[in-house]
Parts: structure tokens; C-alpha cells; sequence
């Protein structure tokens, strides 16, 4: 990885990584496996400009994995 990569190159090697992991992982721990990708296509990047909307996003991470079950990526509603 270059000296001061791009946030999208460090992006780009997270999913990389874990993904290489959890093939592994499949393959040597018998885990369960994943059909298309494990990771989205891409990435949102925002700006933080200010508290409100710092909290705004905290809001927003917390509370999005309730929403799994409606999901459109979720195994369970292909």
C-alpha cells in the first residue's frame, strides 16, 4: 500500500483483506459460505461538517442493523 494512500485504496484493501480471511475460513473452518459478494459494490463517503450531523451518522450506525431482516442484500430475502 503506497506511503499515503487515497481513502478508497484503504477501502479497497479492507475488503480485500477480510474477504481473503473469510474464504479461509470457509475453507479451513468449514464456516458458511457466501454467494455473490460479501462486501457492496461501493462505498459512502460524507463530509462531517458540524455535531448535528456527526450525531445524525451515530444514529444511523446504530440503528442499521435492526434493519437487516428488510434488507435487499440480505441472503434471507434473495
Amino acid at each position: 500500500m503506497p506511503e499515503n494512500p487515497a481513502l478508497g485504496t484503504i477501502v479497497q484493501w479492507f475488503k480485500t483483506m477480510t474477504t481473503n480471511d473469510y474464504i479461509r475460513g470457509v475453507k479451513e473452518d468449514d464456516g458458511p459460505p457466501f454467494s455473490k459478494r460479501l462486501w457492496q459494490r461501493n462505498y459512502y463517503d460524507h463530509v462531517i461538517r458540524n455535531e448535528q450531523a456527526l450525531n445524525n451518522i451515530r444514529t444511523y450506525i446504530f440503528n442499521n442493523p435492526a434493519q437487516w431482516h428488510e434488507d435487499a442484500e440480505n441472503p434471507a430475502n434473495l
